[in-house]
């Protein structure tokens, strides 16, 4: 009896090693019944996993850098807020019309200032380079030229209708670009040495001088009543309309020194 159980585990045993063997068996056969084509495969598939794996790493790169990039953008975005308000604030005191500082009495000063020169230019054609020009005049220290306090809408629109009338905003800045033309002109005829001045202009000279030196005007830039002569400002009903405004904003003031009208340009408050 024991035989017999002992032969049938003996086949049994006999059976799982064949069975073993035949299975090695097939696994040799499928290998190598297409060697070259299956490493080709296995090397292509293994190329493909590396450069998916290299792609997957700069993508996590990438990211990294735009989070650690946010609170950066955050904080430019804040800032660009913080100027676009101190901007905005700014806009509401800036005329919107802000016309070009023309000198328009460049050309009449120079020739009075300079009429040799003129003269010489004007018959030769050319500029005489042999000799030494003359020095320009000399500012006084800390003199600046005078300045360009343009007007808002809303201060012309705080204004009565009966006093703005058909006083637009582009007039009335345009005028004030003329203002500080004829006051840099008075000034240069100031500063101008006796030599450089006309013989015709050498009065006015001495009078926008003794002007200048009076309590009410020294160290304040002025014009005078008969220096409007234009482009924009001129001694007519416009004319006396805009210097009426420009008075009541507090940006001119004017008192008579001799038998001249003196119009002086104030810092507005």
């Amino acid at each position: 009896m024991e035989a017999e159980k002992a032969g049938a585990s003996l086949d049994s045993l006999i059976a799982g090693f064949n069975s073993r063997i035949s299975e090695l068996q097939e696994l040799v056969i499928a290998r190598n019944m297409y060697p070259a084509s299956s490493v080709t495969d296995l090397s292509a598939v293994d190329a493909a996993v590396k450069a998916m794996e290299v792609q997957v790493q700069a993508i996590k790169d990438r990211v990294r850098d735009e989070t650690l990039a946010i609170p950066k953008a955050k904080k430019l975005i804040d800032a660009s807020l913080k100027q676009q308000r101190i901007l905005k604030d700014m806009s509401t005191y800036a005329p919107t019309h802000v016309p070009e500082r023309k000198s328009n009495l460049n050309l009449d000063t120079n020739r009075c200032l300079f009429p040799e020169s003129s003269q010489q230019n004007a018959g030769s054609g050319i500029f005489k380079l042999e000799e030494d020009p003359a020095p320009p005049p000399k500012e006084k220290k800390g003199r600046l030229a005078p300045p360009l306090w343009f007007l808002s809408a809303e201060e012309l629109d705080s204004l009565s209708s009966y006093m703005r009338g058909r006083l637009t905003l582009e007039k009335v800045n345009a005028a004030i670009n003329d203002m500080a033309t004829y006051a840099e002109a008075n000034y240069q005829l100031i500063a101008a040495p006796k030599k450089n001045v006309a013989g015709d202009r050498w009065e006015k000279a001495l009078e926008i001088r003794d002007i200048a030196m009076h309590e009410a005007v020294k160290g304040k830039h002025f014009f005078l009543e008969t220096d409007m002569k234009g482009p924009s400002l001129k001694l007519d009903n416009t004319g006396k309309a805009i210097l009426t405004v420009l008075r009541h904003l507090g940006r001119v003031s004017e008192t008579r020194i001799g038998h001249h009208r003196v119009i002086i340009i104030l810092k507005p408050h």
